[in-house]
């Protein structure tokens, strides 16, 4: 029987992130065979799934999927926009939009724990996740999820898989679809000015401020500018005072009215918003270890 060492365990650890006993067990298991230890672990924990774990997934896919009076909407990342076309990583994001439709758990957490199998791994969404990651050998994440549900309808639209909207209304489908559709293209922030984010005008305000202070005009001039550069960035962003992409004659509401449906909540998902993606500068990594390989010598 193979003598398992301290040092094999860890360049085992090292490889691949394991915890230091599965390590153990994993060589023990492959009677020392360091390739076979790491195909044991990948197996059985997903594993790859630790060291890929660190990396950035600012690409992905989002899903949608209606259940009777139900609605999902999930983003789920990887590192690369290859895997986005991947059919395993299409399927888990498939699958995990059907788990949140049909069981509506509370939270990322409470989804992991779902039953789901694919690809040979389960019994858990985790799992999967996990055992996908040790097969394609990138990090995947679920990122956000939105679930309407109740009295009101809901309707979905995708542009492509990288953004995706659900739209909470009453009254007809057509309409509301078309809304899902305005909210892809136009990206409102809010249904109302009202309910624009304090954050967001502020924001908004400073810039204006910047911009108005250069022209030099009085300070009541200024104020006046000031508020007429707010108002105009509300009706920007706010669903009903948009133009409605279809008929640039009236505003959503208009158009809303007309058709005789109410859009109560809208829910917009673009892929990797507010990740902060890596960029990898090979001419700086490769002058960095140039001067390291100089300095040893």
């Amino acid at each position: 029987m193979a003598t398992i060492t301290a040092s094999m365990v860890a360049e085992l650890r090292a490889k691949t992130d394991a915890p230091m006993m599965e390590c153990k067990k994993a060589l023990t298991e492959s009677e020392g065979d360091m390739v076979k230890a790491e195909e044991i672990l990948r197996v059985k924990l997903g594993s790859k799934a630790g060291k890929a774990a660190s990396r950035v997934t600012a690409e992905g896919v989002v899903f949608a999927h209606m259940h009777g009076q139900t609605g999902a909407l999930i983003e789920v990342n990887c590192e690369t926009d290859f895997v986005t076309k991947n059919d395993s990583f299409l399927a888990l994001a498939k699958g995990a939009a059907e788990l949140l439709a049909t069981h509506k758990p509370e939270s990322l957490e409470a989804l992991a724990t779902l039953a789901y199998t694919q690809d040979g791994f389960g019994p858990t969404l985790e799992d999967v996740r996990k055992g996908l990651i040790g097969k394609i050998g990138e990090n995947m994440s679920f990122r956000r999820f939105k679930i309407i549900s109740g009295a009101n309808h809901v309707t979905s639209y995708l542009h492509g898989t990288r953004i995706g909207v659900l739209v909470e209304y009453t009254g007809q489908e057509a309409p509301a679809r078309d809304v899902a559709m305005h909210v892809a293209a136009m990206k409102p922030v809010a249904l109302t000015s009202a309910e624009v984010p304090a954050e967001l005008i502020e924001r908004e305000k400073s810039v204006a401020a910047a911009k108005a202070a250069e022209s030099g005009k009085p300070a009541e001039i200024v104020q006046k500018m000031i508020e007429g550069s707010v108002q105009k960035y509300l009706k920007e962003v706010s669903l009903f005072d948009q133009t409605f992409v279809k008929n640039d004659k009236q505003t959503v509401e208009q158009m809303l009215k007309a058709a005789n449906t109410q859009v109560k909540s809208f829910t917009l998902y673009v892929v990797g918003e507010g990740i902060e993606k890596k960029v990898d500068d090979f001419a700086a990594e490769v002058a960095a270890q140039v001067a390291a390989a100089k300095q040893a010598h």
